[in-house]
């Protein structure tokens, strides 16, 4: 991916400035997001690692009797993610996770204060809530992450849920949130080598990019009959 334009960086700027994060080290997030990989014959990470919570808790679909477990890291601005969100995930819902085949769960890799500010408001928005403000703001993605004026257009969207401009304007001056979201994101690049967007772990092994759901059910399928 090129260099950040001065657009983008100066979208981040107000972002910031208007939150109040600043000095609260957003300059630490001036990460760019890599191109997805191909995925990797790394040896699986324990399921016992992956499922002990973070900063924030997980917030999952499906059975927890379910054979199959995936555990999603994702960044609201990754064209990518929201690719595999808008695509591919509404079938892999109705399919695997409503049938009692998948559980699964997204967790916060925000590359940028954008995104952060995303997943934010995604919280915000309450556990009930979350996952359809994750997916209203992936399939709305062009119309905030990419625009002249990304908080205004943000504030337009999630005005469509109910949320005041108050309640907006509170989430993302929340300090303890943004620090438990930047948190999640250290803690998976630290711990589990995730360094890029969409990463999956299936059952703990490691697929990396936007998986079409012909690429899950090859992933899934095997794992179901063991």
């Amino acid at each position: 991916m090129p260099m950040q334009s001065t657009k983008t960086r100066r979208q981040m700027l107000e972002l910031m400035a208007v939150a109040g994060f600043v000095a609260a080290g957003g300059a630490s997030l001036g990460m760019l997001l890599p191109t997805p990989a191909a995925a990797q014959g790394s040896p699986a990470v324990p399921m016992d690692q992956l499922l002990v919570e973070g900063a924030l808790p997980d917030i999952w679909l499906g059975s927890k009797d379910a054979p199959v477990t995936i555990i999603e890291y994702a960044s609201m601005t990754c064209s990518h993610c929201a690719t595999f969100h808008n695509e591919t995930f509404p079938t892999l819902k109705s399919k695997y996770i409503d049938t009692g085949k998948v559980r699964f769960t997204l967790r916060e890799f925000p590359f940028d204060p954008l995104a952060t500010a995303g997943f934010m408001l995604a919280r915000c928005a309450g556990p009930d809530k979350r996952e359809a403000m994750v997916d209203l703001l992936f399939a709305q993605q062009k119309n905030w992450a990419f625009t002249d004026k990304p908080l205004e257009g943000l504030s337009n969207l999630v005005k469509q849920t109910g949320m005041s401009q108050q309640a907006f304007e509170a989430c993302l001056k929340d300090k303890a949130l943004y620090d438990n979201i930047n948190q999640t994101r250290d803690r998976a690049a630290e711990k589990f080598k995730v360094d890029s967007t969409p990463t999956f772990f299936i059952n703990g092994r490691k697929q990396s990019g936007a998986m079409t759901i012909s690429q899950l059910e090859k992933a899934i399928d095997p794992l179901l009959k063991s």
